[in-house]
């Protein structure tokens, strides 16, 4: 096969996949977006939500996230079935005889995959996290409010900087107050200061917390300095929306502020700093997963079979579901502290990279 037909089978291929793909997505969004509706449709009537509400600042998110949330079933699926009708034309049969390899023939196949993984790349990045934070704030207004950091408000502990540590024996959401607050500087592990207090409520006037029944004892070698009052404005490194701060909030952040939070969490010691780097993560490996499922999904359907393409794309669904069930049972080891972030929400990945390596060399050339 000369150059020039090459290059129109790139083109050819490659339409077929894009178009495939696109086509894919719209309508198992559309699907999505009806059993939705379907599931909130009392929480819409009954709250009285504005139709406007509803559409730009709900599925405006939620599509985004969907879309986001499901590509590697949509890149495997479209890989199946219009590889599959090509196998069943015989197309890719005259392809090989023509004088393409099979490595050749995949080429159009990897150039769509980049487009789609670019693409899932730019959505995860720049697109989602500001969709989602409008989904996120119209779920907490009418839906269901979101879990928060410290939902137990017991035993709450941070360090705001290097050497300063802030412990909460519990803390109510209703007067804003933390108890039993406990503010420690150390130096050269030395204790340098502790501020402690019966309570400490926010107060948004100035942006910190007001103190009640202080205790400040300041160290200096062998000797300390004691102060006591009933109350004692304090602004520090800790406010009022690090014990609100949801759970899925990291969904809403900009690549930026994610880093800024999680060094952030690091510092302190936050726990949740677990969702956060598995946000991290996922934003990089959900859309290198395209190579992986587009390699796996043209050897499984390349050889022409008895019977049609149906199992090709049961097959297809089968393992497309399955990826998606590991990337996320993959989270609980972060969850768990089994496995460091960047390995766990890689493994998906390997795994499947050694079951394509497999399938490729076993697929007809």
């Amino acid at each position: 096969m000369n150059k020039p037909q090459v290059k129109i089978l790139d083109k050819y291929i490659i339409k077929k996949f894009i178009g495939t793909y696109f086509f894919t997505l719209l309508i198992v969004i559309a699907i999505a977006v009806i059993f939705d509706v379907s599931e909130k449709i009392d929480n819409f009537v009954e709250k009285d939500i504005p139709l406007q509400e509803i559409i730009f600042r709900y599925y405006f998110g939620f599509i985004p996230w969907i879309l986001n949330s499901f590509s590697p079933l949509f890149v495997f699926i479209s890989v199946i079935f219009f590889t599959s009708k090509l196998a069943s034309n015989t197309e890719i049969i005259a392809m090989l005889s023509g004088g393409v390899s099979f490595n050749r023939m995949l080429k159009p196949y990897m150039i769509s995959a980049a487009f789609i993984a670019a693409f899932t790349f730019v959505l995860g990045l720049y697109i989602i996290p500001p969709a989602n934070q409008k989904r996120l704030d119209f779920e907490n207004q009418y839906i269901k409010p979101q879990l928060v950091v410290g939902s137990d408000f017991r035993n709450l502990h941070y360090q705001l900087a290097p050497g300063e540590f802030v412990y909460v024996e519990s803390f109510s959401k209703w007067g804003n107050t933390a108890y039993r607050f406990t503010l420690e500087t150390i130096e050269d592990n030395k204790v340098k200061s502790k501020l402690s207090a019966e309570s400490a409520e926010w107060d948004s006037t100035f942006c910190g917390w007001k103190l009640k029944n202080y205790y400040l004892r300041d160290f200096y070698g062998e000797s300390e300095i004691v102060k006591s009052g009933r109350e004692l404005d304090t602004v520090i490194s800790l406010t009022i929306e690090d014990f609100y701060r949801r759970k899925n909030i990291v969904e809403s952040l900009s690549q930026k502020d994610l880093n800024d939070l999680i060094k952030t969490q690091k510092l302190r010691g936050d726990k949740m700093v677990q969702y956060s780097l598995i946000e991290k993560n996922n934003r990089i490996a959900v859309p290198f997963s395209a190579f992986i499922l587009t390699i796996m999904g043209v050897a499984l359907s390349s050889r022409k079979k008895r019977g049609g393409i149906g199992l090709n794309i049961g097959v297809g669904i089968a393992l497309s579901f399955s990826y998606i069930l590991f990337q996320r049972f993959s989270q609980m080891f972060v969850l768990t502290g089994t496995l460091p972030p960047a390995i766990a929400l890689w493994m998906p990945n390997i795994l499947y990279s050694i079951i394509a390596a497999i399938l490729y060399k076993i697929a007809p050339k």
